[in-house]
């Protein structure tokens, strides 16, 4: 039962690391990895000298912050409100509604924010009703850091439920009707059982996607970006689309990629450290 999962990563994970090698090559498509001149850490100075290096980096840094701090936690809010659901249509009726923007491509997220937040769209509509001009806040920099947080949250945090409604129904009913009986009302049940049985899980997660912290998903951004929110919007991985892809520069995109990699290791080890002398669990 684990060989497809194990095929799948040895084949789109482990295998592909090889090829991180031309991050510090000039690599030619015609020549190949094994003919490809040795250029050190050109491509990685090109990175850190490029000027718009630094504005870049910095949005990555705030939409990745506010991934891990406003994103990250309303799955696990989410779970413990519907497993409190007690009529079992109703409950599923809601799971059902929270899954479905997942299997949405960002495509159509994007398409549905822009008709949205347009001229004539819902969100203008109302303003209109209580006298307020129009205000395009898909073209506004203002107002596209928490777009983005807005879709992510549409889109990811149903399916981001499974997990913990997956722990939270092998706990141990019998703790639960203990508490009840000691007089612990639901929300000091959920304080003080519910919550810390979700710790492990929770944890892992947290540091799972830490591993991601710089990996804010291409497809999302660029979909959501407009000319006039470039400021604020384009990230590592839409600046390595333009100058690594698109220009052909592969061994700049690879570079790139490494970069982001590093990062996200690091990040994974030093709170799998914390994590483990504070709670005495982690990753490994």
């Amino acid at each position: 039962m684990a060989l497809p999962g194990l095929v799948f990563f040895i084949v789109l994970r482990y295998i592909p690391l090889g090829g991180s090698i031309i991050a510090f090559q000039d690599y030619s498509l015609f020549k190949g990895i094994a003919n490809s001149p040795w250029v050190g850490f050109k491509h990685f100075k090109i990175l850190f000298d490029s000027p718009d290096f630094y504005r870049i980096f910095a949005n990555t840094l705030i939409l990745g912050f506010l991934k891990v701090v406003v994103i990250f936690p309303v799955p696990l809010i989410l779970a413990l409100m519907i497993n409190e659901v007690r009529a079992v249509l109703l409950k599923k009726g809601i799971q059902t509604a929270l899954y479905i923007p997942h299997f949405l491509s960002w495509v159509i997220i994007a398409g549905i924010a822009f008709d949205m937040f347009s001229l004539n769209g819902i969100f203008n509509t109302v303003r209109d009703w209580f006298g307020y001009g129009p205000n395009l806040i898909m073209q506004d920099e203002r107002y596209f850091r928490w777009i983005y947080v807005f879709t992510s949250i549409w889109r990811e945090a149903g399916w981001g439920t499974i997990i913990y409604l997956a722990a939270i129904s092998s706990m141990d009913p019998q703790i639960y009707e203990s508490a009840t009986i000691d007089g612990a009302s639901k929300m000091k049940q959920v304080r003080h059982i519910t919550l810390p049985l979700l710790l492990p899980t929770a944890l892992v997660l947290f540091l799972i996607n830490l591993g991601s912290f710089l990996d804010l998903g291409f497809d999302q951004v660029f979909t959501l970006l407009t000319p006039m929110t470039y400021s604020v919007g384009d990230i590592i991985d839409t600046y390595v689309y333009r100058s690594g892809i698109q220009e052909a520069r592969y061994s700049f995109a690879t570079a790139v990629g490494l970069f982001q990699a590093i990062i996200g290791f690091v990040l994974v080890y030093v709170f799998n450290r914390i994590s483990k002398k504070v709670t005495g669990g982690g990753l490994w």
